[in-house]
């Protein structure tokens, strides 16, 4: 799949990884005037510079948005000793003149655009929740495309039409699906039987869907249906009516995925107004003199 720069981003908030920077905000204090006093306020001092309380408050909160117990004194405790084994370690590399390196300070505005990019997401994902008639919308969209049936299928998998035909024709003759679904080049399915177990058509390839569908009770496809994988011979074992979860059951994952789009296209289009223009990068040339040395250790040839 191509992993483009907005789906990365959107991947990013979706798995959490801004936890840190995203939970700060609705989980700690009241209110400015009580961040300001939680950052004048020290946990610690190391070689005299304090370590502001907010810190912990921040991390308690990621943390805890994460399934972590709020009131945990241990929690609290092994977060302050992070804290003040980071400054020392901190204050080691900035004596040691490690944030002055090239690619010390690209990974600093690195980790820092992080941040701000997962502090403004989760910004206006808290401002532009997905309304109650898109979620509907989006329940009856998947709804229908379920469908009201689940089927219960056997195939066979071949390489080409003349072996699915070759199959078919055995079939015709007596010959059990057991005994020819040994043929079958679907690892997942052979050694069942051919068993694909209950399926939804909406979870299928659209040709074998369309084929199974037609199929009555304890029949097989008479022609061999082509996918993508090659030419199958299908047997429907049996159909069941399918009913779909409850609205309020499935709305907290339709809540979590349409949030996820609506982000995807509000990044989309920040994309597209933004006047974006690329420089050419210059490749470094080759060591000619090196190039030159190679050519000379080739052995000569008569």
């Amino acid at each position: 799949m191509k992993f483009t720069a907005h789906r990365l981003t959107v991947a990013l908030v979706a798995a959490g990884l801004l936890a840190l920077s995203g939970c700060a905000g609705d989980q700690v204090g009241s209110g400015n005037a009580a961040k300001a006093g939680a950052m004048k306020e020290s946990i610690a001092t190391v070689n005299g510079v304090p370590i502001p309380k907010y810190y912990v408050d921040v991390m308690v909160a990621a943390q805890v948005a994460q399934g972590a117990q709020q009131n945990d004194p241990n929690l609290q405790e092994s977060i302050r000793k992070e804290l003040i084994r980071r400054a020392v370690l901190e204050q080691a590399a900035l004596k040691a003149g490690i944030d002055k390196q090239d690619e010390t300070a690209a990974k600093q505005a690195i980790s820092q655009q992080n941040v701000l990019i997962g502090d403004y997401l989760q910004d206006w994902m808290k401002n532009n929740p997905p309304t109650d008639d898109e979620l509907q919308k989006a329940y009856d969209t998947i709804k229908e495309r379920l469908g009201d049936k689940e089927y219960h299928a056997r195939h066979i998998l071949v390489g080409t039409e003349q072996e699915a035909n070759d199959i078919i024709a055995s079939l015709k003759k007596g010959t059990k699906f057991a005994t020819l679904v040994k043929k079958s080049r679907d690892p997942g399915s052979k050694d069942q039987g051919g068993d694909l177990g209950w399926t939804n058509p909406a979870s299928l390839l659209p040709s074998f869907s369309a084929a199974m569908s037609k199929l009555e009770k304890g029949k097989y496809t008479t022609a061999p249906v082509k996918t993508e994988y090659g030419y199958h011979v299908i047997l429907l074992e049996d159909v069941r009516d399918q009913q779909a979860p409850p609205f309020d059951e499935v709305k907290p994952q339709l809540q979590m995925g349409l949030q996820q789009k609506k982000v995807q296209e509000y990044i989309e289009q920040l994309e597209k107004s933004a006047v974006v223009k690329e420089t050419e990068v210059k490749q470094p040339e080759a060591n000619q003199s090196g190039a030159n040395q190679s050519e000379a250790s080739q052995p000569e040839t008569k």
